[in-house]
């Protein structure tokens, strides 16, 4: 029996592949979209790279006083927990919103010049990249201000977490920016996607808490099967360190704040998702293939 792979599969294999050395070859346009981005972002504002540094901040204030004050949830170092997870979080949303709305922002140049149209998601993403870099400033100011040690022999998987993410929210990115020229409703209803997809993330809670019956235990389902939690519950292990403390509501009670597993499991959640990135890369980039021959007509 014949192990090969049909015509079809390996061309489209060979497409994919052609586009993304393409899309080498204008690294530098990259680059420079890029710079663009943020150039942009940011024209005629006095406080500059200030305001994405203070957006976290803000947002880790006001949960913190959410949640430690008017309703506490019993998390010790609650800040160092909600900002280790959030500022992935931002870093997903930045980068999705922006290659979501990419296309169209860029009509105009779409129209009139040539050049592998997936830059115009990446560069999104690569903006995203900067402001995720700046954003850890507040974290390690954080970190110091509460004298909180993270985990350094675990500090690899941070790295590997951000690659899924990147592979990951470039291939969303790239087919939703797609779907966009055909359907402006799209970067509509993906808001309402993130605000329901955040809640469904281990962020603000701990990722042990809805592991019940009934309708929680569907939740909980529906937050093992995320990839989302699987890439940020890695940078919660390394940030927040303890799975399991003392509630400061109860201190007689304890409280299980990460996966109470071992780090095979983190490691092959990672990989699995970064499988299922890949994969959905390969998809992202053939549609986005198919669609942009008619990118001019639909801006």
């Amino acid at each position: 029996m014949s192990t090969s792979k049909s015509p079809r599969v390996m061309s489209a294999r060979a497409s994919v592949l052609t586009r993304c050395s393409e899309v080498i070859k204008y690294r530098e346009l990259l680059v420079g979209m890029v710079r663009k981005e943020l150039k942009v972002k940011y024209k005629n504002s006095a406080l500059g790279f200030f305001w994405t540094m203070l957006n976290p901040a803000l947002y880790i204030i006001i949960f913190w006083l959410v949640f430690t004050k008017f309703q506490p949830n019993g998390v010790p170092e609650f800040v160092i927990f909600f900002a280790s997870g959030l500022l992935v979080w931002n870093l997903f949303t930045a980068a999705l919103s922006g290659a979501t709305s990419s296309v169209v922002s860029n009509a105009g140049i779409v129209k009139k010049v040539y050049f592998p149209r997936e830059i115009l998601p990446l560069a999104a993403v690569g903006a995203a990249i900067v402001h995720y870099l700046l954003q850890m400033v507040v974290l390690i100011g954080m970190l110091v201000a509460f004298q909180h040690n993270i985990n350094w022999s675990l500090v690899w998987l941070m790295p590997f977490g951000l690659l899924t993410l990147l592979v990951f929210v470039s291939a969303l990115g790239i087919l939703f920016s797609a779907i966009n020229v055909y359907s402006r409703d799209m970067q509509h209803l993906l808001e309402l996607i993130l605000l329901a997809w955040f809640w469904l993330t281990p962020v603000v809670y701990p990722y042990k808490e809805f592991h019940t019956n009934g309708f929680f235990g569907l939740v909980a389902k529906l937050i093992r099967a995320n990839p989302m939690a699987a890439i940020i519950t890695p940078f919660q292990k390394v940030i927040y360190v303890n799975e399991r403390v003392k509630s400061t509501l109860k201190p007689h009670n304890y409280m299980n704040i990460l996966p109470d597993q071992s780090l095979m499991w983190y490691v092959r959640n990672l990989s699995l998702t970064l499988a299922f990135s890949i994969a959905l890369f390969f998809f992202a980039m053939r549609i986005f293939d198919k669609a942009q021959g008619n990118f001019a007509e639909e801006l």
